[in-house]
């Protein structure tokens, strides 16, 4: 997305990103601090949080512009990049400016989002589809089974031992299909994003005032027992069969895990392949067992003010695969 690779973990450059982008998710996930929302009265007892708030924007704001989009205009100026040698997606984005079809503070919050939405979720649709996509053999809700198919088909179409890249994803439905029933199932961010209605509106007889906020329980339209069929089940095969017609992008109302329209998340199309390269890699080259003396991995899972995820992180059994 950006051209740019971390070679350690103590990359300092890495280490302001991964401190801002936790207290970034901190901020924004707490009740405790963003209490205001849901009791007005205790808004004007808000300031100290909002201007936390502000001075976060404003710094993870200038690191994406000095260490991203800066970098990337003094590049671009000294090497020409055409159209036969491949752009990365940070430079589409910079052409969009220089088009005016966005402008500067645009590119900055496109460029922010893509780093939350298509990190922060990521991680934890990862770990969901470790535990209900690709768990130990016969270990109940985490679905062993899903793992050797989802191997056999690594195997089979790629190869024993070459490693999966991000090319080779569209030739492997049944990897997509399992991205997909994490997300449906488990959900990153259950009602999404917090949207606002700029004018009074009429829903279903109900009027919304303007300026309300507005929470889509995307979670439940895609686990409507009336609409999906057995929808509690971990069930891969449903996006090769019944629903096989359904995408991650918005064109079926009862599968939103991105929100669809004009403000859908641009993060999903970076989203999506880390979860495919990801899961893939892992069960190529590991057989997933559950924490030593136990038969299961528990799912349960922990709230925050919009995402969902594991609650009680196990260390799981990584057995290397010989070739």
């Amino acid at each position: 997305m950006f051209d740019r690779r971390f070679e350690s973990a103590d990359d300092p450059l890495f280490l302001r990103l991964k401190a801002l982008n936790g207290e970034r998710s901190r901020l924004a996930q707490s009740f405790e601090y963003n209490y205001g929302d849901f009791i007005p009265i205790l808004r004007p007892f808000l300031r100290g949080y909002l201007r936390i708030c502000e001075e976060v924007k404003e710094t993870r704001l200038k690191l994406f512009k000095d260490f991203f989009l800066e970098e990337r205009k003094k590049l671009a100026s000294t090497k020409a990049m055409d159209n036969n040698g491949l752009k990365c997606a940070i430079d589409h984005i910079l052409e969009a400016q220089q088009k005016g079809e966005i402008n500067e503070d645009n590119v900055l919050y496109i460029v922010e989002n893509i780093n939350v939405a298509g990190t922060r979720a990521s991680v934890h649709d990862r770990d969901d589809a470790v535990v209900d996509g690709v768990g130990d053999r016969g270990a109940g809700v985490n679905h062993g089974e899903i793992q050797e198919k989802l191997r056999r088909e690594l195997d089979t179409v790629l190869g024993p031992g070459r490693q999966i890249t991000e090319p080779d994803t569209h030739r492997l439905p049944y990897l997509q299909a399992v991205v997909k029933e994490t997300l449906r199932l488990r959900m990153a961010i259950p009602l999404l994003v917090p949207h606002m209605n700029l004018r009074d509106a009429e829903l279903a007889g109900y009027g919304i005032p303007a300026e309300s906020k507005v929470l889509v329980n995307a979670w439940y339209l895609a686990n409507d027992p009336g609409r999906w069929r057995r929808p509690e089940e971990f069930r891969p095969e449903r996006f090769l069969e019944e629903e096989r017609h359904v995408e991650a992008n918005g064109n079926d109302f009862r599968y939103l895990p991105s929100g669809a329209g004009r403000r859908s998340c641009p993060g999903i199309v970076l989203a999506l392949p880390i979860l495919r390269v990801t899961i893939g890699r892992l069960v190529q080259n590991f057989e997933l067992l559950p924490p030593p003396g136990q038969d299961r991995v528990d799912t349960t899972e922990k709230g925050g003010q919009f995402s969902l995820h594991i609650l009680k992180h196990s260390t799981i059994v990584a057995k290397p695969r010989a070739f």
